[in-house]
């Protein structure tokens, strides 16, 4: 759907209608920094860092960068497709069970329960994401996260296939709103035979009365002739009505099929390219040649080769960008986290020329901590760059679609303020994992918001709407944000980037 302007105000009107959407979207985005960085800190504390230590030496550097980075960005994929799914699924029960008209297709109920129920998901999967890589690596250590990412690598393609099996076998089962369709149209089709019966009665009626020597008023017949006209009117409008009805519940059945569809695809195959580089440098690592110059060689080339197969690709789809970014950023985390360890190296050579020698066990232990600490750094803020963004690319076509643009941004803003506080309340429960997979499920909502608030102001009809969006969004992220700059600098080009983009 072609993008469309909204309503015509004045500018200082629009700049001033702006300001207030872009500020309650950089309210919750600024509201997120906190819980999240508070939440890293546990994650990168000593005892939480000892697992991932011990495994630098198994994996190396760039093994340990490229495991976590791409684990990391699974953990955020997958918890946004599981949240968009289960709100498709959730709007198509509602359109089938309300019969979905005009009035059913723009009303709060629709977005409210759909939102809520993508929201809840989105948030359930990364707690439980977050749970079970916690207890992955604190039982089967790094080595055993790797086999888990790429057992569930392999399974995502099978899988997805039997998904689409099944929600198409779960459409038509939920086929309640066109049987009440078909029982609709046999009513309507019943009562307007029955009036032409009616009428060929009435007829019938007047002609024997005339026969008879009888007559009929012009009242009486004015009379008659407006009642019959006003229940045809009323069953032409009922017919239309009910026509009208259909045709945009079949519209947006056939949009959710067609989300499901590109998100089921995007959670199958995205997440290929980066688990392959992450098995690959791994490899390496596991061997003794994590830090050899001829792997980046050997990575530069497969990130080439898979780069150039998927961007080149005639069916070019949403997933293709988003494996190739993901592939990308992979192997920019192991890049930081070799970096980190050799910072290590070139500060102990240094101090060994000043006089202060350090054993070689010392320097492996820093070098191992400092890589761990930059991985985990790295890979948790790439992930939750992940999660806006693909949180925007839902709340930027809602938006597009005419969903209103009050609706979806204020409902997510505040959809996402419950979740966090819900999350701050069961922490205890969740543990540091599960609350971290639940902080990003946060974000992803916050994206929502912050996603429709770039899709709206790039609908104002002037400059001062646009520039008032914006100002309110930069504003309030960075004052609920306490000035996190850098941070928040770097988010809003992301969720405006992917807001715009058009993933269907």
């Amino acid at each position: 759907m072609a993008p469309t302007k909204l309503g015509a105000r004045s500018p200082l009107m629009e700049a001033a209608v702006g300001f207030a959407l872009g500020a309650v979207a950089g309210c919750i985005l600024g509201a997120t920094e906190d819980p999240v960085d508070e939440t890293l800190s546990v994650m990168t504390t000593a005892d939480s860092l000892k697992p991932v230590m011990e495994e630098a030496r198994k994996v190396g550097a760039l093994g340990l960068g490229a495991l976590i980075g791409a684990t990391a960005l699974t953990t955020a994929m997958t918890s946004v497709v599981a949240g968009v799914i289960l709100a498709a699924a959730v709007a198509s029960v509602f359109v089938a069970t309300k019969s979905c008209g005009a009035s059913h297709i723009n009303s709060v109920g629709l977005w409210a329960s759909a939102g809520l129920a993508g929201a809840f998901g989105t948030t359930l999967s990364g707690a439980t994401l977050g749970v079970a890589i916690e207890w992955i690596v604190k039982n089967y250590s790094m080595m055993g996260l790797l086999y888990a990412l790429s057992i569930f690598t392999v399974l995502k393609p099978p899988l997805h296939f039997v998904f689409k099996l099944l929600w198409k076998q779960g459409e038509s089962y939920c086929t309640l709103g066109p049987t009440f369709r078909a029982r609709e149209r046999e009513q309507i089709e019943i009562i307007e035979s029955q009036q032409r019966q009616r009428v060929a009665v009435e007829i019938e009626q007047r002609i024997l009365m005339l026969e008879k020597g009888g007559s009929i008023s012009g009242t009486e017949q004015r009379t008659l002739w407006t009642t019959e006209q006003r229940q045809r009117v009323e069953m032409e409008r009922q017919k239309m009505e009910s026509e009208e009805a259909e045709i945009k519940q079949r519209t947006i059945q056939d949009w959710i099929n067609t989300v499901v569809v590109k998100y089921v695809d995007f959670l199958a195959f995205s997440g290929i390219p980066m688990t392959v580089v992450a098995i690959v440098t791994s490899g390496f690592g596991v061997f003794g040649y994590g830090g050899h110059q001829s792997v980046f060689i050997v990575l530069l080339a497969l990130v080439g080769v898979i780069a150039y197969l998927l961007l080149n690709s005639s069916d070019f789809k949403f997933w293709m960008l988003v494996g190739c970014m993901g592939m990308l950023t992979t192997f920019v985390i192991a890049m930081l986290t070799l970096h980190a360890g050799q910072v290590v190296v070139t500060t102990a050579m240094k101090m060994r020329a000043a006089g202060q020698g350090q054993s070689r066990e010392n320097i492996t232990a820093r070098m191992n901590h400092q890589s761990s600490l930059e991985a985990l750094n790295a890979a948790f803020f790439v992930a939750k760059l992940c999660e806006l963004g693909l949180g925007a690319t839902v709340g930027g076509p809602l938006v597009r679609r005419a969903a209103g643009e009050v609706k979806v941004i204020a409902g997510a803003a505040l959809v996402a303020l419950g979740l966090l506080a819900g999350v701050e309340v069961f922490a205890p429960v969740l543990g540091g994992g599960g609350k971290a997979g639940a902080l990003l499920g946060v974000v992803g909502a916050a994206g929502v918001s912050v996603g429709a608030a770039a899709a709206v102001a790039g609908r104002w009809s002037s400059w001062q709407g646009t520039l008032g969006t914006i100002a309110g969004l930069v504003i309030g992220a960075l004052g609920v944000g306490k000035w996190h700059i850098v941070n928040i600098g770097l988010q809003v080009p992301v969720a405006y980037v992917f807001a715009m983009t058009n993933p269907f």
